[in-house]
């Protein structure tokens, strides 16, 4: 185990994240996989339906610390190929001004 208290708290949010997921009748039985990297949760896995697929999203994202969701669940109807990334930013930090235009 490391001293690294980023590593650590990765670590909480996997095991927590984990056990709300084994909680949730939809998707306890779910062969998810889910690493936690800076606050940011990756999930992955195969999936019967896209309610499920929403399900391990949305409750992988109120668990409390996670700062993202990458969505790597594949599942009938789910965006292809299959990945979503929800990162909680700021509004002001996704707003585009006129003098931030990308050089051509």
């Amino acid at each position: 185990m490391t001293n690294d208290p980023e590593q650590c708290s990765d670590e909480k949010l996997r095991d927590a994240i984990l056990s709300r997921l084994a909680k949730d009748n939809r998707t306890a039985f779910a062969n998810l996989r889910v690493g936690v990297l800076n606050g940011i949760a990756h999930i992955a896995g195969v999936v019967s339906s896209l309610e499920i697929y929403v399900a391990a999203a949305e409750i992988t994202g109120s668990v409390r610390g996670v700062r993202g969701v990458v969505n790597r669940i594949e599942a009938p109807g789910a965006p292809s190929p299959s990945r979503t990334i929800h990162l909680d930013l700021p509004a002001a930090n996704t707003e585009r001004k006129d003098n931030d235009k990308i050089p051509e």
